[in-house]
C-alpha cells in the first residue's frame, strides 16, 4: 500500500483519436489526490506507442518528478490490465508500461468504468437532473452513454468498498415497446442480422441507422445524413424524418435505461453520459424519456423513485480517474 506516500500520478483518458494526460499529487500522510492538473492533449496518430506518448507527456509536463503511479482509462475491453485498442494501432498493458517507464503500478480501466467511478464526487454544476427522485444513499449508481458506442457500468459499493462493474450491454437486443418500434426493428433485422441496442439506436452509428430505417419504414425520400446532420435537422425541426428519428432514440433511451435500473437494482440513480445527448439537454427533457424509464407496469412505482441526470460535466472521467486512484491505493 501507498498510503502515505507523496508524489505525482499520472491520469489519462485514451481514446482511438485522442489521448489527454493531466497530473495530481498525493496528499502527504492521508494516501488521497489534489486536484487535477492541467489537462494535455494529444493525438494518438502523433505516437506509434502509448509508451512514447507518455514519455513525452512527463518529458513536458513534470518538472521533473518521477510520477510513481499510473491510472489509465481506454476506449475498449480491459482483460488483464491490457487492452487492443480498436481504432487505433495502441495496444495499452499497463504490466509492460509499469517496468518501462519505472512505475510503482499502472491500472487500465474501461472508459465506462472509470465514468462510474466519478458518479458520487459530481456535483450539482455538472448535472442536469431529468425527472424521478432523490435516490437511495449507498444503493448502486448506474451510468449508461450513446456515443461512438453505448456504454454501460454500474458502481456498487458494499461496506465501504466500491466496485464498478463493466458490461457489453450494448450488444444486448434492442427491444420494441410499440408497434411502430416492432416495424422499425423489422427494418433493422433483414439490414444487420442481429440488432444491437447500440448498432440499432443508441451510438452514433445507431442513431444513423435508426434515421435510415424509419425512412424505410414511412416511405420517406431524406438525404444521407449523419449522426450530427440528423440531430442538428432535428433541432432545426427541417426534417419530420430526422426529427423522429429523435423522438424514437430518446424513447428507446429511456426504455433501456429503465431495463438496465431494475436489472442492477440501480435505486442510487441513474446517470446519462457519451458524447450525444449532452447536446441537446432540453430536447431530451422533453421527450419520452423518462415516461418510457417509469413504464414497467407493476415496478413502475419502483422505477419513479429513481432519478436520472445527465452528465454535463466535459473532464468527468478525470474525476473517476482520481476517485479510483483515492480508493486503491496499491
Amino acid at each position: 500500500m501507498n498510503i502515505g506516500k507523496t508524489g505525482q500520478i499520472l491520469l489519462a483518458d485514451i481514446g482511438g483519436t485522442n489521448a489527454r494526460f493531466a497530473l495530481s499529487r498525493s496528499e502527504s500522510g492521508r494516501g488521497g489526490f489534489d486536484q487535477i492538473g492541467p489537462i494535455d492533449y494529444v493525438k494518438v496518430a502523433d505516437f506509434p506507442t502509448v509508451r512514447e506518448a507518455i514519455a513525452d507527456v512527463l518529458a513536458r509536463r513534470s518538472g521533473g518528478e518521477q510520477p510513481y503511479r499510473a491510472v489509465l482509462a481506454v476506449a475498449g475491453p480491459v482483460t488483464n490490465n491490457r487492452c487492443v485498442m480498436t481504432n487505433s494501432p495502441w495496444v495499452i498493458d499497463g504490466n509492460e508500461l509499469q517496468p518501462a517507464l519505472g512505475f510503482d503500478s499502472v491500472h487500465v480501466l474501461n472508459d465506462f468504468e472509470v465514468v462510474a467511478w466519478s458518479l458520487p464526487a459530481l456535483q450539482p454544476p455538472d448535472l442536469t437532473p431529468l425527472g424521478g427522485g432523490d435516490g437511495l444513499p449507498g444503493e448502486p449508481l448506474l451510468v449508461v452513454g450513446p456515443g461512438t458506442g453505448f456504454g454501460v457500468s454500474c458502481l456498487v459499493e458494499r461496506h465501504g468498498a466500491r466496485l464498478a462493474v463493466v458490461t457489453e450491454a450494448g450488444h444486448a437486443t434492442l427491444p420494441a415497446e410499440n408497434e411502430r418500434e416492432e416495424r422499425v426493428i423489422a427494418c433493422l433485422r433483414r439490414r444487420l442480422g442481429h440488432v444491437s441496442i447500440e448498432r440499432g439506436a443508441l451510438s452514433g452509428s445507431g442513431l444513423q441507422n435508426l434515421y435510415e430505417a424509419l425512412a424505410e419504414v414511412d416511405g420517406a425520400q431524406v438525404p444521407q445524413r449523419d449522426a450530427a446532420g440528423i440531430t442538428k435537422a432535428a433541432l432545426e425541426n427541417s426534417c419530420p424524418v430526422s426529427r423522429a428519428t429523435l423522438e424514437m432514440f430518446c424513447a428507446i433511451l429511456g426504455s433501456v435505461a429503465g431495463n438496465l435500473a431494475v436489472t442492477f437494482g440501480a435505486r442510487g440513480g441513474v446517470y446519462i453520459a457519451g458524447g450525444i445527448v449532452p447536446r441537446f439537454p432540453e430536447y431530451l427533457m422533453a421527450s419520452a424519456f423518462r415516461s418510457r424509464f417509469e413504464a414497467k407496469g407493476r415496478f413502475q412505482d419502483y422505477l419513479r423513485n429513481i432519478p436520472t441526470r445527465l452528465v454535463t460535466k466535459p473532464d468527468a472521467s478525470f474525476v473517476g480517474l482520481k476517485m479510483f486512484a483515492d480508493h486503491n491505493l496499491d
